[in-house]
């Protein structure tokens, strides 16, 4: 080579060949980058959210609906056949009247509806060990220390409020101890801190952070009603003094429909008012209530400690203290899923996998790994490289047939007992029958081996002088291992 020739070489770059795709499941493709996900589209609870998270309601909202739609159309026809007349006769204030409590109505209907009724979020994993050896180490005391025999541990912890005793119960799917006051709705499968009660006509529960909004709604909505069905009446009783009465009923139908609907109607959402009034100035829940929690008088054992004495500071204390901010953060990142091992198939353990990711090997995955191991059991045997035989002795880390089969050092790689073991020796004694003697086990020779495919008949001259390929058993390590790997996903799908 001159000197001139060596430019070209040293302009010259070579690309490094990566072994690393060599394993079978391996897509050539690049995988995707999974997405972040939010925290409310893997909300253990059963609600619906909407506008990416933002809104949160019941997974039942069917009777919701059919509250808008009474809310919708009565108003709609009383705008539309009444509040004209009665604004020439009477006065124009009574549509604006009309409009600003409709619209007060509406607006607390959704803000109770589509917010965050205050759900305390569910133990992680490790809290949820960390409370479980707390309460196996309770438990262990009260075994102890009792005579008798197993006692389970105790499930409630107690605090003590004002003066008075109260339970904290623990919750077996959230996994915590409930604050006080806190109740699990078996409808939304959640933990909700001063649950009240769950209601499907706002198609939420009702809890510390939306009951302000549901009081001023069945509020607004009773003085709607109520001012609804008095002006229908009263303008059906003025057409009724210039037509008639059954004139006045042809001449405007729809007001017999809010009448009869406002009738109906008032005397459940007055009722409804009037108790929530009276929890309100108490300061009580009407889960407490209807359980009998407390006594309303101060002197008795099982007195109220939540309330401050006084019913203009409670109702103070529920309609115009701070909001509580929301706890699950339902609009925040989920953190990213950490590989967890999963339950061992067919005795063979995965790890760093999960359920879902060993689920994902496809028809074509499975198919390019299987012709992948038998590709690499009949290699051997389907290559062959001219060789004279002789005296000498073979070569290191090789092997004819005219000698043993050599087996794995200790240093080497082996495959799970539970696959089979694809090496040198077992390719060979698989494709080649032995001739078995009173003496011990024989390998053929090479005039009774049968032939393999593109080699010579054993007849020919040249049959002796030539051998099978000689299989390096260091170079063909990682193809061995490839091989088990990729029986282990296959075994495993």
């Amino acid at each position: 080579m001159t000197p001139g020739g060596s430019g070209p070489m040293r302009e010259r770059e070579y690309s490094q060949i990566s072994t690393h795709s060599s394993s079978p499941m391996e897509s050539p493709q690049k995988k995707k980058q999974p997405l972040a996900r939010r925290k409310w589209q893997i909300f253990p609870g059963r609600n619906k959210f909407f506008c990416n998270g933002r809104i949160m309601m019941a997974r039942q909202i069917g009777v919701f609906y059919l509250t808008l739609v009474l809310i919708l159309v009565t108003s709609g026809l009383f705008f539309a056949f009444d509040c004209p007349y009665l604004a020439v006769k009477i006065t124009p204030a009574i549509p604006v009247v009309g409009g600003i409590l409709f619209f007060f109505v509406m607006g607390t209907l959704l803000r109770t509806s589509f917010s965050d009724p205050g759900v305390l979020p569910r133990a992680t994993p490790d809290e949820a060990a960390d409370l479980e050896r707390q309460i196996g180490n309770t438990e262990d005391i009260a075994n102890g220390t009792s005579a008798g025999g197993y006692r389970p541990p105790p499930r409630t912890k107690e605090v003590v409020i004002n003066g008075q005793t109260v339970k904290l119960k623990y919750c077996f799917t959230c996994k915590i101890f409930r604050p006080p006051r806190a109740s699990h709705c078996s409808l939304c499968d959640n933990c909700v801190e001063r649950f009240d009660h769950h209601c499907p006509w706002v198609g939420n529960c009702v809890g510390k952070r939306n009951y302000r909004f549901f009081y001023l709604f069945i509020l607004s909505l009773s003085f709607l009603t109520i001012f609804i069905f008095a002006f229908v009446i009263t303008h059906v009783i003025l057409r009724s003094q210039q037509a008639g009465f059954l004139s006045a009923l042809k001449d405007s139908p729809a007001s017999v429909l809010e009448a009869v609907v406002c009738f109906f109607s008032v005397w459940s959402i007055v009722g409804l008012s009037g108790f929530h009034t009276y929890l309100i100035s108490s300061n009580q829940t009407t889960n407490e209530d209807i359980k009998g929690s407390w006594s309303s008088k101060r002197g008795k054992e099982n007195y109220n400690p939540y309330s401050y004495g006084n019913i203009f500071t409670n109702c103070c204390a529920a309609l115009c203290g701070p909001i509580a901010p929301s706890l699950i953060d339902r609009r925040g990142l989920a953190p990213a899923d950490t590989p967890q091992p999963v339950a061992p198939s067919n005795g063979i353990t995965m790890y760093g996998a999960t359920q879902s990711q060993s689920n994902m090997c496809d028809q074509d995955q499975c198919i390019q790994s299987t012709k992948f191991v038998l590709q690499a059991a009949a290699t051997p045997l389907l290559q062959t490289e001219p060789s004279i035989i002789s005296d000498e002795p073979p070569l290191p880390g090789k092997t004819t047939l005219g000698a043993p089969c050599a087996t794995l050092t200790h240093g080497q790689p082996t495959p799970p007992s539970s696959m089979p073991n694809l090496t040198a020796e077992t390719v060979l004694t698989d494709m080649i029958p032995l001739k078995e003697e009173h003496g011990g086990h024989q390998f053929l020779t090479p005039e009774e081996a049968p032939s393999p495919p593109g080699m010579l008949p054993a007849g020919s001259p040249t049959s002796h002088s030539h051998t099978m390929h000689m299989l390096n058993l260091t170079s063909q390590d990682s193809l061995h291992e490839d091989s088990v790997r990729g029986l282990v996903k296959l075994s495993s799908v």
